[in-house]
């Protein structure tokens, strides 16, 4: 079952490895089938070196195993609520990198302070609320999925395509898990750079809001013009 989604879905999460984003098992990589309704993910604890498609776990929208031999990530509620509330989306990875889990930690969003973060995000990388102890005791990876679609009740999912969870760690989402774990890599280097940059200069503020715009708009949207097109080769 979903053969090909379970290989794509493999070979991410061993891409989160090889990209160093990943620290032990910290991590995971999860894909959606739209039409199934059915949620492919990584196992609980599995070592990145030891994944093989045929390891990966399929899950329901209610979180119940269909299809494999381990248990799926403990962090699958979480995937499920984002694939519940957001169109469009293919998959979601989770990680604990670096950069971009200081950010988390002090609860702070990632300011745009330059061009390489505006080809990736229409902003600032928003950072959820804290879960109060009840969340935490009852129902705590549903409701990290739950403050994180909380947190975009006034946002665009698809032109901030990553979440700061407070005290926790990034998340990220795309069409494909390709797409996803790129969006993982640019907000962990600018994560990087933004915390190098408030270091040099902790007053530095946000890039003006028309650069952001037009660099954003050179790689997204109907009128984008960044990277190669079917037809641009010349002859």
């Amino acid at each position: 079952m979903l053969d090909q989604l379970k290989t794509k879905v493999c070979q991410a999460n061993i891409k989160l490895m090889e990209s160093q984003l990943v620290t032990l098992t910290w991590g995971n990589v999860s894909g959606f089938d739209h039409q199934k309704k059915l949620v492919v993910i990584k196992p609980s604890g599995l070592a990145y070196e030891d994944m093989e498609p045929e390891c990966m776990v399929v899950v329901d929208l209610k979180g119940y195993v269909i299809e494999g031999d381990f248990k799926p990530s403990s962090d699958t509620p979480t995937h499920i609520e984002l694939y519940k509330a957001f169109d469009g989306l293919g998959s979601v990875v989770h990680t604990h990198s670096d950069y971009a889990s200081m950010f988390a930690q002090a609860f702070i969003e990632i300011p745009c302070l330059g061009t390489t973060h505006a080809d990736y995000f229409k902003g600032r990388v928003p950072v959820t609320r804290a879960l109060d102890q009840n969340e935490v005791e009852r129902d705590y990876e549903k409701n990290t999925g739950k403050v994180i679609v909380n947190r975009f009740r006034d946002l665009d999912h698809l032109a901030l395509p990553a979440v700061l969870v407070a005290g926790h760690g990034p998340f990220t989402w795309g069409k494909t898990p390709e797409e996803a774990v790129e969006v993982s890599i640019a907000l962990e280097k600018i994560a990087k750079m933004a915390w190098g940059t408030l270091a040099l200069k902790s007053d530095k503020k946000s890039i003006p809001d028309y650069v952001l715009k037009k660099h954003y708009s050179r790689k997204h949207g109907p009128k984008a013009y960044y990277g190669q097109k079917e037809g641009d080769k010349n002859d």
